[in-house]
């Protein structure tokens, strides 16, 4: 994911893609997107084109056109921008990875194809078993799966490695700390980062009740909007009205 010299940790924002009402996304607004997210949530890594993103529901060229923005625009602010560059068609992956690397993108992120599921649950740390043989610059993964068992055995059998465990399911950040998550990405940090990270401030000083008090704020916020029928992108949307001007998701989901 990240490159060598600079570790993944702490939070990580999925990004939405904003767009005009028009269906065209609106680039006007990533500036002030990121200043949004450093200086209010203090959240300087973000994954850009991933499920949040609606990345697989954009073209190969405005994808690119995504990338680029966020890169220039994150340049001296941001401390890792992340490109998600999986796809369907593997040249299209493969052209997605080459560009984000010109462009000076951080690191990259693969999702595997998804249409052909494998029959069996194939573990993560069975996944991750010589995958530096096989992928020498690989650094770490995102685990959005609630299975704490086998996110237990990815880090406990890989520690020596210095892998960047990257939690996705922020409901549950807490307890993944305690099993040796160093981050999370998820859609909630780009609206509930500075409470997430004062639990991280809170689990690191070792006031575990603190860090406790302030997970389960966060999943009463969350259970409130599930409650309500209210997607994590069509609730960031409605808050970025007052702080980015007008923002829509991508039709069918805006």
């Amino acid at each position: 994911m990240a490159s060598p010299k600079k570790k993944l940790q702490g939070l990580v924002a999925a990004t939405i893609t904003p767009m005009t009402e028009h269906g065209e996304i609106n680039f006007s607004v990533i500036g002030q997107y990121v200043d949004y997210l450093v200086e209010e949530q203090g959240v300087k890594n973000i994954f850009v084109n991933g499920t949040t993103g609606e990345g697989l529901s954009l073209s190969v060229s405005e994808r690119r056109q995504v990338a680029e923005e966020w890169v220039a625009k994150g340049r001296n602010k941001l401390d890792q921008v992340v490109i998600h560059v999986g796809a369907l068609s593997l040249k299209d992956s493969q052209e997605l990875a080459r560009h984000a690397a010109e462009i000076g993108a951080d690191g990259i992120a693969v999702i595997a194809p998804f249409f052909l599921k494998p029959r069996n649950k194939v573990r993560a740390e069975e996944l991750l078993d010589g995958i530096q043989d096989k992928i020498p610059t690989f650094q770490g993964l995102k685990f959005s799966d609630t299975d704490l068992l086998d996110f237990g055995q990815c880090v406990d059998q890989n520690r020596q490695q210095q892998f960047a465990f990257l939690f996705g399911v922020d409901e549950q950040l807490l307890s993944a700390l305690v099993m040796g998550a160093t981050g999370a990405v998820g859609s909630t940090y780009n609206y509930m980062g500075k409470k997430t990270n004062q639990m991280l401030e809170a689990f690191e000083r070792k006031d575990f009740s603190s860090a406790l008090n302030h997970q389960f704020c966060i999943q009463r916020f969350i259970n409130f909007v599930l409650k309500l029928g209210v997607r994590h992108s069509d609730l960031w949307v409605h808050l970025s009205l007052c702080t980015l001007g007008s923002l829509q998701a991508l039709s069918p989901f805006s």
